[in-house]
């Protein structure tokens, strides 16, 4: 049984279709199929049920494949280990997130302390950060909602309070706080169903007796702003947000009954090997929030 039989094997039943297996893996349909033959007899048992050219693992193929993508991931976690020992200052750190306003704060101090590893940024929704860190796929995902799983370790680094934001000439705008009734039939701009700040209002305002109408569904955070200005709609901002766009033509209201709360996580996967790398920034990102708070104060 030869390590590339197994690779091999993995492709396949993830996709459990050899013409694109063979594609995803840049050799030929026939040569795969001769390779998960060779270990179909390795292991004297059949590991897919195959009609014409569909395949689908069998039950011999399910428990194999569990046991496989974890010797597989073992053997790629002893390459990261070893990297890190042999080169810790350098490297390459995957980040998912569902808000960026934050970040160049963040990397500039991490790239005081490590200047030379890289960064590779992916901004994602809550739902697809939580399927990329189960993965292995990145380092860290730093979401509203915080990401919890059996598998993950997360680290609740922050609490801030949500705003609304509303013209200058919005009937509300000579308030100094809101309630959240208040804003029912009101006309949003959000970003789209999926991202956190979106989904937690949902459901604050769900609680509150209303289901926001929305004017406008976006999947960039700094475009809701200059659309409030236009009076298309108005929109909830988290208060860590206010200081990121200009406030000119626009008034921040803070929410009451109930006061909008949201906590921001980082988490990883619990079995990952943690690098040298990763545990620094993983501190860089602590302190950072700390200071927030503390200046919140």
């Amino acid at each position: 049984m030869e390590l590339l039989q197994l690779k091999y094997f993995c492709t396949v039943a993830r996709l459990e279709h050899m013409t694109e297996a063979a594609g995803e893996l840049h050799v030929t349909q026939s040569s795969l199929s001769k390779t998960i033959q060779r270990l179909e007899e390795d292991l004297g048992a059949p590991l897919f049920d195959r009609s014409g050219r569909n395949l689908r693992l069998n039950a011999f193929g399910r428990s194999f494949f569990q046991r496989v993508e974890r010797a597989l991931f073992e053997l790629e976690e002893g390459k990261r280990e070893i990297a890190d020992m042999t080169s810790a200052d350098y490297g390459t750190l995957a980040l998912a997130v569902n808000t960026a306003y934050m970040l160049p704060d963040i990397l500039n101090r991490f790239r005081d302390i490590r200047p030379q590893v890289q960064f590779h940024v992916e901004q994602l929704r809550t739902h697809e950060m939580e399927t990329r860190v189960k993965k292995g796929e990145v380092d860290f995902c730093l979401s509203s909602p915080p990401i919890l799983g059996s598998e993950l370790v997360c680290d609740i680094v922050f609490q801030e309070q949500i705003y609304v934001t509303v013209p200058r000439t919005h009937r509300l705008a000579g308030r100094d706080r809101v309630r959240l009734s208040e804003l029912k039939g009101e006309r949003f701009v959000s970003l789209k169903k999926g991202y956190g700040i979106r989904d937690l209002m949902d459901l604050y305002c769900e609680k509150a007796g209303f289901v926001p109408q929305t004017a406008y569904e976006g999947d960039e955070p700094a475009s809701l702003g200059p659309l409030v200005v236009t009076g298309l709609g108005i929109a909830f901002i988290p208060k860590s947000a206010l200081s990121a766009g200009s406030q000119e033509h626009v008034v921040c209201l803070p929410i009451e009954d109930p006061v909008c709360i949201r906590e921001i996580g980082l988490t990883r996967h619990q079995s990952r090997y943690f690098t040298s790398a990763a545990k620094d920034f993983r501190q860089v990102i602590i302190e950072h929030f700390q200071r927030m708070a503390q200046n919140d104060v």
